[in-house]
Protein backbone atom coordinates (compact mmCIF):
# COMPACT_ATOMS: atom_id res chain seq x y z
CA UNK A 1 0.00 0.00 0.00
CA UNK A 2 2.82 2.36 0.93
CA UNK A 3 4.53 1.46 -2.35
CA UNK A 4 1.40 2.32 -4.35
CA UNK A 5 0.97 5.61 -2.51
CA UNK A 6 4.60 6.55 -3.10
CA UNK A 7 4.29 5.64 -6.79
CA UNK A 8 1.19 7.82 -7.11
CA UNK A 9 2.92 10.79 -5.49
CA UNK A 10 5.98 10.42 -7.74
CA UNK A 11 3.79 10.21 -10.87
CA UNK A 12 1.79 13.23 -9.74
CA UNK A 13 4.90 15.32 -9.13
CA UNK A 14 6.36 14.30 -12.49
CA UNK A 15 3.14 15.29 -14.29
CA UNK A 16 2.74 18.58 -12.45
CA UNK A 17 5.31 20.64 -14.42
CA UNK A 18 3.78 19.40 -17.69
CA UNK A 19 0.26 20.31 -16.53
CA UNK A 20 1.44 23.72 -15.44
CA UNK A 21 3.16 24.25 -18.77
CA UNK A 22 -0.06 23.40 -20.59
CA UNK A 23 -2.04 26.06 -18.70
CA UNK A 24 -2.31 29.02 -21.14
CA UNK A 25 -1.64 32.52 -19.96
CA UNK A 26 -4.33 35.19 -20.02
CA UNK A 27 -5.57 36.56 -23.35
CA UNK A 28 -7.68 39.58 -24.30
CA UNK A 29 -9.17 40.31 -27.74
CA UNK A 30 -11.28 43.35 -28.67
CA UNK A 31 -13.14 44.69 -31.69
CA UNK A 32 -14.46 48.12 -32.59
CA UNK A 33 -16.74 47.11 -35.43
CA UNK A 34 -16.51 45.72 -38.96
CA UNK A 35 -17.55 47.46 -42.17
CA UNK A 36 -16.27 49.55 -45.05
CA UNK A 37 -13.03 50.26 -43.21
CA UNK A 38 -10.33 50.99 -45.79
CA UNK A 39 -7.26 53.26 -45.99
CA UNK A 40 -9.23 55.45 -48.41
CA UNK A 41 -12.08 55.96 -45.91
CA UNK A 42 -9.97 56.29 -42.76
CA UNK A 43 -7.51 59.14 -43.18
CA UNK A 44 -3.92 58.55 -41.96
CA UNK A 45 -4.33 60.96 -39.04
CA UNK A 46 -7.54 59.17 -38.03
CA UNK A 47 -5.79 55.81 -38.28
CA UNK A 48 -3.28 56.99 -35.68
CA UNK A 49 -6.10 57.98 -33.34
CA UNK A 50 -7.94 54.68 -33.78
CA UNK A 51 -4.75 52.73 -33.15
CA UNK A 52 -4.09 54.67 -29.96
CA UNK A 53 -7.63 54.19 -28.64
CA UNK A 54 -7.69 50.48 -29.43
CA UNK A 55 -4.42 50.11 -27.52
CA UNK A 56 -5.88 52.04 -24.59
CA UNK A 57 -8.91 49.73 -24.56
CA UNK A 58 -6.58 46.73 -24.55
CA UNK A 59 -4.56 48.29 -21.74
CA UNK A 60 -7.70 48.73 -19.62
CA UNK A 61 -8.48 45.02 -19.81
CA UNK A 62 -4.84 43.96 -19.67
CA UNK A 63 -4.41 45.73 -16.34
CA UNK A 64 -7.18 43.57 -14.87
CA UNK A 65 -5.83 40.29 -16.23
CA UNK A 66 -2.20 41.03 -15.35
CA UNK A 67 -3.28 41.65 -11.77
CA UNK A 68 -4.93 38.24 -11.55
CA UNK A 69 -8.42 39.60 -12.16
CA UNK A 70 -11.27 37.81 -13.84
CA UNK A 71 -12.07 37.57 -17.53
CA UNK A 72 -15.44 39.21 -16.82
CA UNK A 73 -13.85 42.23 -15.15
CA UNK A 74 -11.39 42.48 -18.05
CA UNK A 75 -13.98 42.49 -20.84
CA UNK A 76 -16.11 45.01 -18.93
CA UNK A 77 -13.10 47.32 -18.50
CA UNK A 78 -12.19 47.15 -22.20
CA UNK A 79 -15.76 47.67 -23.43
CA UNK A 80 -16.43 50.49 -20.99
CA UNK A 81 -13.41 52.34 -22.33
CA UNK A 82 -14.81 52.05 -25.85
CA UNK A 83 -18.27 53.11 -24.65
CA UNK A 84 -16.68 56.34 -23.44
CA UNK A 85 -14.79 56.88 -26.71
CA UNK A 86 -16.87 58.62 -29.43
CA UNK A 87 -14.87 56.93 -32.19
CA UNK A 88 -16.97 53.80 -31.74
CA UNK A 89 -20.65 52.98 -32.01
CA UNK A 90 -21.43 52.31 -28.35
CA UNK A 91 -22.22 54.72 -25.54
CA UNK A 92 -21.05 58.25 -26.27
CA UNK A 93 -21.06 58.88 -30.01
CA UNK A 94 -23.44 56.01 -30.80
CA UNK A 95 -25.36 56.29 -34.07
CA UNK A 96 -28.88 57.74 -34.20
CA UNK A 97 -32.03 55.82 -35.04
CA UNK A 98 -34.67 56.95 -37.54
CA UNK A 99 -36.18 59.29 -34.93
CA UNK A 100 -32.85 60.97 -34.25
CA UNK A 101 -32.37 59.24 -30.88
CA UNK A 102 -29.63 57.02 -29.44
CA UNK A 103 -30.81 53.53 -28.46
CA UNK A 104 -28.18 51.32 -26.89
CA UNK A 105 -27.81 47.56 -26.44
CA UNK A 106 -25.25 45.42 -24.61
CA UNK A 107 -24.71 41.92 -23.30
CA UNK A 108 -22.24 39.85 -21.26
CA UNK A 109 -21.72 36.15 -20.63
CA UNK A 110 -19.60 34.29 -18.09
CA UNK A 111 -18.01 31.11 -19.40
CA UNK A 112 -17.49 29.64 -15.92
CA UNK A 113 -21.05 29.95 -14.56
CA UNK A 114 -22.91 30.04 -17.88
CA UNK A 115 -24.82 33.09 -16.62
CA UNK A 116 -25.60 35.97 -18.98
CA UNK A 117 -27.15 39.45 -18.92
CA UNK A 118 -28.32 41.96 -21.50
CA UNK A 119 -30.07 45.29 -21.96
CA UNK A 120 -31.72 46.57 -25.12
CA UNK A 121 -33.11 49.89 -26.32
CA UNK A 122 -31.82 51.92 -23.38
CA UNK A 123 -31.39 55.68 -23.67
CA UNK A 124 -30.13 57.06 -20.33
CA UNK A 125 -27.72 54.44 -18.93
CA UNK A 126 -24.18 55.74 -19.22
CA UNK A 127 -22.60 52.27 -19.42
CA UNK A 128 -24.92 49.73 -21.07
CA UNK A 129 -22.37 46.94 -20.63
CA UNK A 130 -22.30 47.52 -16.86
CA UNK A 131 -26.09 47.42 -16.83
CA UNK A 132 -25.96 44.09 -18.68
CA UNK A 133 -23.63 42.75 -16.02
CA UNK A 134 -26.01 43.86 -13.25
CA UNK A 135 -28.86 42.05 -15.00
CA UNK A 136 -26.69 38.91 -14.90
CA UNK A 137 -25.51 39.31 -11.30
CA UNK A 138 -28.44 41.01 -9.57
CA UNK A 139 -31.62 39.80 -11.25
CA UNK A 140 -33.37 36.56 -12.16
CA UNK A 141 -33.47 37.56 -15.82
CA UNK A 142 -31.22 37.49 -18.87
CA UNK A 143 -32.49 40.52 -20.82
CA UNK A 144 -34.25 43.73 -19.82
CA UNK A 145 -35.29 46.37 -22.35
CA UNK A 146 -36.25 50.02 -22.56
CA UNK A 147 -37.89 51.65 -19.54
CA UNK A 148 -37.73 48.44 -17.52
CA UNK A 149 -33.98 48.19 -17.99
CA UNK A 150 -33.57 51.86 -17.07
CA UNK A 151 -35.70 51.48 -13.94
CA UNK A 152 -33.58 48.49 -12.95
CA UNK A 153 -30.38 50.49 -13.52
CA UNK A 154 -31.73 53.25 -11.31
CA UNK A 155 -32.48 50.72 -8.55
CA UNK A 156 -28.95 49.39 -8.89
CA UNK A 157 -27.44 52.84 -8.45
CA UNK A 158 -25.87 52.95 -11.90
CA UNK A 159 -25.01 56.31 -13.40
CA UNK A 160 -27.84 57.72 -15.51
CA UNK A 161 -27.35 60.60 -17.93
CA UNK A 162 -29.43 62.90 -20.07
CA UNK A 163 -29.80 61.43 -23.58
CA UNK A 164 -27.78 64.37 -24.90
CA UNK A 165 -24.69 62.79 -23.29
CA UNK A 166 -24.51 60.25 -26.12
CA UNK A 167 -24.88 62.91 -28.82
CA UNK A 168 -21.77 63.95 -30.76
CA UNK A 169 -21.76 66.32 -33.70
CA UNK A 170 -20.05 63.79 -35.96
CA UNK A 171 -22.75 61.17 -35.34
CA UNK A 172 -25.48 63.80 -35.80
CA UNK A 173 -24.08 64.95 -39.14
CA UNK A 174 -23.92 61.34 -40.24
CA UNK A 175 -27.57 60.92 -39.26
CA UNK A 176 -28.56 63.96 -41.29
CA UNK A 177 -26.79 62.61 -44.38
CA UNK A 178 -28.54 59.26 -43.99
CA UNK A 179 -31.85 61.00 -43.52
CA UNK A 180 -31.34 62.92 -46.75
CA UNK A 181 -30.34 59.91 -48.78
CA UNK A 182 -32.43 57.44 -46.72
CA UNK A 183 -29.59 54.97 -46.85
CA UNK A 184 -25.87 55.16 -46.07
CA UNK A 185 -23.53 52.78 -44.36
CA UNK A 186 -22.41 53.94 -40.92
CA UNK A 187 -18.79 54.82 -40.27
CA UNK A 188 -18.57 53.19 -36.87
CA UNK A 189 -19.23 49.81 -35.41
CA UNK A 190 -20.25 47.79 -32.42
CA UNK A 191 -17.58 47.14 -29.78
CA UNK A 192 -16.77 43.96 -27.91
CA UNK A 193 -14.20 42.02 -25.94
CA UNK A 194 -13.44 38.40 -25.10
CA UNK A 195 -10.94 37.18 -22.54
CA UNK A 196 -9.32 34.16 -20.94
CA UNK A 197 -8.04 34.84 -17.43
CA UNK A 198 -5.24 33.23 -15.43
CA UNK A 199 -7.79 30.99 -13.69
CA UNK A 200 -8.79 29.44 -17.03
CA UNK A 201 -12.17 31.17 -17.19
CA UNK A 202 -13.65 32.80 -20.30
CA UNK A 203 -15.96 35.80 -20.70
CA UNK A 204 -17.42 37.93 -23.48
CA UNK A 205 -19.06 41.36 -23.70
CA UNK A 206 -20.61 43.38 -26.54
CA UNK A 207 -22.04 46.92 -26.67
CA UNK A 208 -23.59 48.91 -29.52
CA UNK A 209 -25.70 51.80 -30.68
CA UNK A 210 -27.12 49.61 -33.45
CA UNK A 211 -27.57 50.53 -37.11
CA UNK A 212 -27.60 54.10 -38.34
CA UNK A 213 -31.19 55.16 -39.06
CA UNK A 214 -32.61 51.94 -37.59
CA UNK A 215 -36.35 51.84 -37.08
CA UNK A 216 -37.60 52.69 -33.58
CA UNK A 217 -37.41 49.62 -31.36
CA UNK A 218 -35.14 47.60 -33.68
CA UNK A 219 -32.85 45.26 -31.74
CA UNK A 220 -29.87 43.60 -33.37
CA UNK A 221 -27.65 40.72 -32.33
CA UNK A 222 -25.49 42.51 -29.75
CA UNK A 223 -27.77 41.99 -26.73
CA UNK A 224 -28.90 38.53 -27.87
CA UNK A 225 -27.04 35.74 -26.07
CA UNK A 226 -25.95 33.14 -28.61
CA UNK A 227 -26.22 35.56 -31.53
CA UNK A 228 -23.88 38.45 -30.70
CA UNK A 229 -22.28 37.20 -27.48
CA UNK A 230 -21.45 33.78 -26.06
CA UNK A 231 -18.98 32.22 -23.62
CA UNK A 232 -18.41 28.72 -22.28
CA UNK A 233 -15.37 27.36 -20.49
CA UNK A 234 -15.84 24.15 -22.46
CA UNK A 235 -15.05 25.88 -25.74
CA UNK A 236 -14.64 29.62 -26.32
CA UNK A 237 -15.81 33.20 -25.83
CA UNK A 238 -17.22 35.15 -28.80
CA UNK A 239 -18.28 38.75 -29.56
CA UNK A 240 -19.77 39.67 -32.94
CA UNK A 241 -20.21 42.78 -35.06
CA UNK A 242 -22.05 43.30 -38.33
CA UNK A 243 -25.52 43.07 -39.87
CA UNK A 244 -27.33 41.88 -36.78
CA UNK A 245 -30.31 40.22 -38.43
CA UNK A 246 -28.03 37.64 -40.08
CA UNK A 247 -26.19 37.01 -36.83
CA UNK A 248 -29.48 36.43 -35.01
CA UNK A 249 -30.89 34.08 -37.64
CA UNK A 250 -27.69 32.03 -37.64
CA UNK A 251 -27.02 32.10 -33.86
CA UNK A 252 -23.47 32.99 -34.86
CA UNK A 253 -21.80 33.34 -31.46
CA UNK A 254 -23.13 30.03 -30.18
CA UNK A 255 -22.48 28.33 -33.51
CA UNK A 256 -18.74 28.86 -33.10
CA UNK A 257 -18.86 26.98 -29.80
CA UNK A 258 -21.18 24.28 -31.19
CA UNK A 259 -18.93 23.54 -34.16
CA UNK A 260 -15.96 23.21 -31.83
CA UNK A 261 -17.76 20.86 -29.45
CA UNK A 262 -19.72 18.75 -31.93
CA UNK A 263 -17.50 18.76 -35.02
CA UNK A 264 -14.13 18.98 -33.29
CA UNK A 265 -13.16 22.12 -35.21
CA UNK A 266 -10.61 24.61 -33.91
CA UNK A 267 -11.81 28.09 -33.00
CA UNK A 268 -10.17 29.37 -36.19
CA UNK A 269 -11.88 26.77 -38.40
CA UNK A 270 -15.29 27.35 -36.87
CA UNK A 271 -15.13 31.14 -36.95
CA UNK A 272 -13.72 31.32 -40.48
CA UNK A 273 -16.39 29.00 -41.86
CA UNK A 274 -19.26 30.89 -40.25
CA UNK A 275 -18.11 34.37 -41.27
CA UNK A 276 -16.47 33.77 -44.64
CA UNK A 277 -18.62 30.94 -45.99
CA UNK A 278 -21.97 30.58 -44.22
CA UNK A 279 -22.76 34.27 -43.65
CA UNK A 280 -21.09 35.45 -46.84
CA UNK A 281 -23.21 33.08 -48.94
CA UNK A 282 -26.33 34.66 -47.41
CA UNK A 283 -25.15 38.23 -47.96
CA UNK A 284 -24.48 38.81 -44.27
CA UNK A 285 -21.64 41.26 -43.59
CA UNK A 286 -19.55 41.44 -40.45
CA UNK A 287 -17.01 39.70 -38.29
CA UNK A 288 -16.29 38.33 -34.85
CA UNK A 289 -13.55 37.89 -32.28
CA UNK A 290 -13.07 34.69 -30.31
CA UNK A 291 -10.67 33.09 -27.85
CA UNK A 292 -10.77 29.44 -26.90
CA UNK A 293 -10.04 27.75 -23.57
CA UNK A 294 -6.42 27.21 -24.63
CA UNK A 295 -5.77 30.85 -25.50
CA UNK A 296 -6.03 30.51 -29.29
CA UNK A 297 -7.71 33.47 -30.98
CA UNK A 298 -9.63 34.13 -34.18
CA UNK A 299 -10.71 37.46 -35.71
CA UNK A 300 -12.37 36.77 -39.09
CA UNK A 301 -14.43 39.31 -41.06
CA UNK A 302 -15.92 39.44 -44.56
CA UNK A 303 -15.95 43.23 -44.89
CA UNK A 304 -13.11 45.47 -46.14
CA UNK A 305 -11.92 45.98 -42.58
CA UNK A 306 -12.53 45.50 -38.86
CA UNK A 307 -11.13 47.45 -35.94
CA UNK A 308 -9.53 44.80 -33.74
CA UNK A 309 -6.68 44.05 -31.39
CA UNK A 310 -5.33 41.52 -28.93
CA UNK A 311 -2.80 41.06 -26.19
CA UNK A 312 -1.44 37.88 -24.61
CA UNK A 313 0.45 37.37 -21.38
CA UNK A 314 4.13 38.10 -21.94
CA UNK A 315 3.63 39.69 -25.37
CA UNK A 316 3.13 43.17 -26.79
CA UNK A 317 -0.38 44.27 -27.80
CA UNK A 318 -1.32 44.37 -31.49
CA UNK A 319 -4.05 46.38 -33.19
CA UNK A 320 -5.28 46.07 -36.77
CA UNK A 321 -7.81 47.83 -38.98
CA UNK A 322 -7.55 46.63 -42.55
CA UNK A 323 -7.00 43.29 -44.25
Amino acid sequence: MKHLTLTFIICFLMALPHAMAQQPGWVLVIHGGAGNITPARVAPEKQVIYEAKLKEALAAGQQVLAGGGTAMDAVIAAVQFMEECPLFNSGKGAVFNAEGKNELDASVMDGFTGKAGAVAGVTIIRSPVEAARRVMDSSQHVMLSGKGAEAFAREQGLELVDPSYFHTDESWQEYLKVKERLEQEGRKGTVGAVALDSHGNLAAATSTGGMTFKKYGRIGDSPVIGAGTYASNESCAVSCTGHGEYFIRNSVAYDVSARMLYLGETVEQAAEYIINEKLKSQGGAGGLIAVDKNGNISMPFNTPGMFRGFVKQGAEPRVLMFR
